[in-house]
């Protein structure tokens, strides 16, 4: 029988960045996220690409969670005509305005550096197509058109979203970003059984990362390595869930006497927002982290924290003798304040560099990572002298095995799996995994690539 119903792969198609998913049937044409492509600057030139659709005919925007690559296009997507509702989880809303007015600002100061005439986008677009947006908790069924809608508990930040869509007794499954438990604060990622076809992530479909236990001792060393030898901490941290997750971790370390107290600066005015709508949905987080809330404990206090919101209290922490940890955006190094540490104190080998985010290919923090002993920063030739220390297993996305196992618990059902959201290499890797241990059909689609879903 023929379908009548189309997937489009619009971003995230073997790149990690992007996000945006077209489901056509009949007379509705429904999107699900609609994310910024991103690399070494915000202001990717794929971003000014017209979109592979006509915005005014989408009948819906759904959004899986804030991270800018799954909700940096929307205020484009209105500003060229899209007008209808954009739905989500009641965090997500105010997580994705903040973010979209931070990203806002730093293109706006990467267009007046590449000369371009027009930015992405303006305030007015952001807060216009906020005004669009509707939440809808989990598991709270809702229809547009013929589709049948409901989303379960990613786990991967507060408020994250696998989006089940349902049409003529066939159900379509976005993963969006998935989590990897245990994580100290979400609950575990909820388990779908009954897919017919799978849209997954793959950002790290071809790595196994270290267990939280392995994470939080190699947390402990870096710090109290740091501390003999009086040196600086840096990590560049993702403010929507990594930076909540490692002051949680460092939290505790500090609560139960396991590091030495040391001054630690979260210097990321999104942070710092983030982490008070953190505070706000305190029923979204797990039992444990409930419990330790209803103990009279503060999650995100302790004793040595400062938050550093304006740029003057940024340039003070310079005066405060080490050692010290500074928690910093951007995770990738490719903006924020994280930068202006990175050039003042990577050419010393008394300091440390911990990367605990993905580097995405292109960036300064990838160079990093990959053990560049150079780097330009600020247009400046900056020798790199300090240790540079990766901890994977703060990573919000699962690995290999649990991008696999979620796969099998709907293996029965699939007819067929697309990979998305990871590197060409990655995603292809995954797709062959999936072929070889669940012998399921799996494909990595490419940008622009479209397929019939047979019902």
């Amino acid at each position: 029988m023929d379908s009548n119903l189309k997937l489009y792969f619009f971003g995230g198609a073997q790149e990690v960045t992007g996000a945006c998913y077209l489901l056509e049937a009949e007379d509705e044409k429904i999107l699900i996220d609609c994310g910024l492509f991103q690399g070494l600057k915000i202001n990717e030139d794929k971003n000014y690409e017209p979109f592979g659709f006509n915005p005014k005919e989408i009948s819906a925007v759904l959004v899986t969670h804030a991270h800018l690559d799954h909700v940096g296009r929307i205020p484009k997507l209105f500003k060229e005509g899209f007008r209808n509702k954009i739905f989500s989880t009641p965090p997500t809303r105010p997580l994705a305005k903040l973010i979209l007015l931070d990203s806002l600002g730093v293109m706006e100061k990467e267009m007046r550096k590449d000369k371009r005439d027009e930015n992405l986008y303006e305030e007015a677009d952001i807060n216009k197509a906020i005004d669009l947006w509707e939440i809808k908790d989990y598991h709270q069924d809702f229809r547009i058109g013929e589709f049948e809608i409901v989303f379960k508990d990613a786990g991967h930040i507060l408020g994250s979203s696998i989006i089940e869509v349902k049409y003529k007794n066939k159900k379509i499954v976005f993963t969006g970003d998935l989590g990897n438990p245990p994580n100290p604060l979400l609950k575990d990622t909820e388990k779908i059984i009954d897919a017919d076809y799978l849209i997954i992530e793959s950002t790290y479909g071809d790595k196994t990362h270290e267990k939280i236990e392995e994470a939080n001792l190699k947390l402990e060393r870096i710090i109290e390595d740091n501390v003999h030898k009086q040196g600086v901490l840096m990590i560049p941290a993702l403010s929507l869930e990594r930076t909540q997750k490692i002051l949680f971790e460092i939290n505790n370390l500090v609560e139960n006497g396991r590091i030495p107290r040391v001054s630690v600066f979260l210097d990321s005015p999104l942070a710092i927002k983030a982490t008070e709508i953190y505070k706000k949905y305190q029923n979204y987080f797990n039992e444990n982290a409930k419990e330790i809330i209803l103990s009279g404990d503060e999650l995100f206090v302790f004793p040595g924290l400062k938050n550093t919101l304006s740029s003057q209290e940024s340039k003070k922490i310079n005066n405060v003798p080490p050692p010290k940890i500074i928690i910093a955006g951007s995770a990738m190094s490719n903006g924020g304040r994280i930068l202006h540490h990175e050039y003042s104190f990577l050419p010393d080998d008394k300091n440390t560099l911990l990367l605990i985010s993905y580097q995405a290919v292109g960036s300064l923090g990838r160079f990093l990572e990959e053990g560049a002993k150079s780097v330009n920063i600020f247009g400046e030739n900056i020798p790199v002298r300090a240790a540079v220390e990766k901890i994977q297993g703060y990573s919000a996305h699962p690995d290999i095995n649990g991008l696999t196992d979620f796969a099998q618990n709907t293996a029965d059902s699939l007819k067929k799996v697309f990979v998305v959201q990871g590197e060409p290499k990655t995603s292809l890797f995954f797709v062959q995994r999936l072929k070889d241990c669940l012998c399921l059909d799996a494909v990595a689609p490419k940008l622009g690539e479209s397929f019939e879903l047979q019902l």
